[in-house]
């Protein structure tokens, strides 16, 4: 089994970083004046472009969630990065076996555990417009942006293939020529320092330009009690970013916005720790120690990325054209020691039990080299007056990129050998024609429709060297090339009950392109065809009571055909897609949002999301590293046990999130107040099969926000803590050695300053 992990390179120095990050926030120029502001009497309208137009988020006919203001604060101030986003809208989950670099996303309980450098999810995630498809790209940090909107799936009109169960959406601050600017620092434990701040520069009548910075930075807090160790300590991670942007608008009838970004991340990936887990049970060990571990391998991580994109959008008669053109390029290197133990090994001697024992060594890196990703989309939008509509496009997109891997478990100290090398290429290409249409057939009554046409080309090659006289990729199968085309088509309608409350109803399609997982040592090239799925989703959006109240719920049912799972580890330790020849998903959203005093929001979120597979005939290889599977075996299997009626890997039936704020005005344009959110998702099962080592205990965490903000908001002084009752769960695990996971993070708290300009 191979996890992506890597050596750690030397890089800019910490104070020269925060140097560079300083001088980039004085160039802003900060000298606007805040704008004193009463008490909110009803709640704002929020805007959304889930549907590639800007549209109050209650004329959608869809389910679409918002995150933002105070609640994106509060997630921000320890540092934390995009999976803190987990749970806090209905049906969301992220986690991540690789720590800050490839975030896996998975809505109303469908995504994909593939742990590959080259894997594809089932949501994709669009920043800026711009799809980043590869999994590392998706780690992209979120700083300085509108919103992130999160869209229930299929999204295969708008948005494409790779979209079934959805899409997160994040839209950068745009530059303009108001004075707008902000600057945040924020210090907490473990030596934990966040700065980011932006703004506008005016450049003239016709140029604006925005500069955004984050600089976040951790200690190594886990320390190592192996002593002779190559990682004395790990968990730590120096993670900066950059965004440059520049609008030209010269007349009403054009505009240019050109956008470079940039990240360099030095950290460490995903500890492993092995016999963490107690047996027979879900618990942790007695004797564990979120600081402490023993490792003998090398546990670092390095990811660089770099992308540019340009959006001109020219007014028509009648119609306007935009054009988006982008590059995306993404550099990971990351080693780490999987098994999560130290020497002396039993060697398969059944170890369970025994904390910080591996029954074998595992210790991998993996690398992307030549990584390059070119978009390009040119799409019309009907400007004219009257009932109907109307937007169509074309959209073309190429990716390559080399694929390293090593495993150096035959390698000094572990053996003699020399490490084992495979190299996957890999080139994709696909271009769609789409097209969408909503017609006002009453003042009431609005219906529209959808269809897109794609093809998608993978090519793929690995080349693995001769081990022990044999050459694996020859045995196993090296090359696969696929091509895809489908049809993917919505139709929705929205009814006006009343002013404020619509109802609607939705059915659409989806796809997600042909999968193929590379030979190893451990087994040979696998394949997975394309997946589609067909959803129906009937919901309703009120704003009540004087608009103090906001209310969004929706039923949903999909079918997927032929769903792309991801086996991994077991017995023979297989890296393998397969293919399940039906999933149904089923469940409800609710979201609730009140103002039941001038001073005082609440919002509340909650899902059931029932994902289960429907396939008597699908087998996978059950555990290898002691754990108890309940799901039955397959009479003579070696090991294979049935997963039939299992819920989808990583998918809490239940979530829910509460968010409140209160404000205590002190006259003068300040005031004291308390924010605080709760995120909860039920247990979930790590896996395939259904064990009980390996399904996550329930997880509940919180975070409380008290502060102080003055001259109208200008200032802003806070305290925060996260996961403030320091609930300490297992989050994930590997199957083939000795009950190995990984967990959540510790309670964190510090203090953050921010200033408005």
């Amino acid at each position: 089994m191979v996890m992506p992990h890597a050596t750690r390179r030397p890089r800019t120095p910490l104070p020269v970083r925060h140097a560079l990050a300083a001088a980039a926030l004085a160039a802003l120029q900060l000298n606007a004046a805040a704008q004193t502001a009463p008490p909110p009497t009803q709640l704002q309208t929020i805007t959304v472009t889930a549907e590639r137009r800007v549209e109050n988020i209650q004329d959608v006919p869809s389910s679409i969630s918002v995150v933002s203001g105070d609640l994106m604060d509060a997630l921000s101030a320890g540092g934390q990065d995009v999976r803190n986003l987990a749970g806090r809208v209905p049906s969301l989950n992220i986690e991540s076996s690789f720590g800050r670099a490839f975030p896996r996303f998975y809505l109303r309980g469908y995504g994909n555990t593939d742990f590959h450098l080259n894997a594809s999810q089932p949501v994709s995630l669009v920043y800026d417009d711009v799809v980043q498809e590869n999994p590392i790209l998706k780690g992209f940090p979120v700083f300085d942006v509108q919103g992130v909107e999160v869209l229930a799936g299929p999204q295969g009109t708008l948005f494409g293939r790779n979209t079934p169960a959805g899409v997160v959406k994040f839209d950068s601050v745009a530059p303009s020529h108001k004075r707008d600017a902000y600057v945040a620092v924020g210090l907490g434990n473990y030596g934990t320092i966040n700065a980011e701040g932006a703004g506008n520069i005016a450049l003239g009548p016709d140029w604006a330009m925005r500069v955004s910075v984050q600089d976040q930075h951790r200690k190594d807090w886990v320390h190592n009690t192996y002593a002779q160790g190559q990682t004395p300590a790990t968990e730590g991670y120096e993670d900066f970013a950059l965004r440059l942007q520049a609008l030209y608008q010269p007349s009403p009838d054009f505009s240019a916005l050109f956008n470079i970004h940039h990240r360099d991340l030095n950290g460490s990936p995903r500890l492993f720790r092995a016999g963490i887990i107690q047996p027979g049970t879900n618990n942790l060990i007695a004797g564990f120690s979120p600081d402490r571990m023993s490792i003998d391998g090398v546990n670092a991580q390095h990811v660089t990325s770099t992308g540019a994109n340009a959006r001109l959008k020219w007014s028509l008669p009648g119609f306007d054209l935009h054009s988006i053109t982008a590059i995306e390029t993404v550099k990971p290197f990351s080693r780490g020691d999987v098994d999560g133990g130290s020497a002396p090994y039993t060697f398969f001697a059944s170890p369970t039990g025994a904390l910080n024992v591996a029954a074998f060594p595992v210790e991998t890196s993996d690398a992307l080299h030549g990584h390059r990703q070119l978009t390009q989309e040119f799409r019309l939008e009907s400007r004219q007056a009257g009932p109907l509509s109307w937007q169509a496009g074309l959209y073309a997109f190429d990716e390559r990129y080399t694929w390293e891997n090593i495993d150096y478990g035959s390698a000094p100290p572990y053996g003699t050998g020399v490490p084992l090398y495979a190299e996957t290429h890999q080139a994709n290409q696909a271009w769609a024609l789409f097209g969408e249409a909503k017609y006002q057939v009453t003042d009431r009554f609005k219906v529209g429709a959808g269809l897109r046409y794609t093809r998608d080309k993978k090519q793929l090659y690995s080349y693995v060297p001769a081990v022990g006289g044999q050459t694996l990729d020859a045995a196993n199968g090296f090359a696969a090339d696929t091509s895809d085309t489908k049809t993917t088509w919505d139709l929705s309608a929205l009814y006006a009950i009343t002013r404020d409350t619509n109802v609607y109803a939705r059915i659409g399609t989806g796809f997600r392109a042909s999968t193929t997982l590379p030979a190893g040592e451990f087994g040979p090239l696998s394949q997975a065809g394309p997946e589609t799925i067909t959803s129906y989703e009937a919901g309703i959006k009120s704003d009540f009571w004087d608009r103090r109240g906001r209310l969004s719920a929706a039923v949903y049912r999909y079918d997927v055909s032929h769903l792309q799972l991801t086996e991994v580890g077991g017995g023979g330790n297989s890296n393998t897609v397969k293919s399940a020849n039906k999933v149904v998903g089923q469940g409800f959203e609710l979201s609730l949002e009140l103002l039941p005093l001038d001073n005082l929001t609440v919002s509340l979120n909650t899902s059931l999301n029932d994902a289960k597979i429907h396939d008597p005939g699908l087998t996978v290889a059950g555990c290898g590293g002691g754990c108890t599977v309940t799901n039955p075996a397959v009479p003579g299997g070696g090991g294979e046990v049935y997963v039939n009626g299992n819920q989808l890997p990583n998918a809490p039936r239940w979530t829910g999130n509460l968010n409140a704020r209160y404000a205590f005005p002190t006259g003068g344009g300040s005031e004291y107040y308390v924010y605080t959110d709760w995120t909860y998702r039920s247990s979930v099962s790590f896996f395939l099969y259904q064990s009980i080592e390996f399904t996550g205990k329930a997880l509940t965490e919180g975070g409380l926000r008290a502060g102080y903000n003055w001259n109208s908001g200008k200032y802003d002084l806070a305290v925060y803590v996260r996961n403030l009752t320091n609930q300490i769960r297992v989050t994930g695990a590997i199957d083939f050695n000795n009950l190995t996971g990984f967990i959540n993070d510790p309670r964190t708290y510090g203090v953050q300053f921010k200033a408005v300009f």
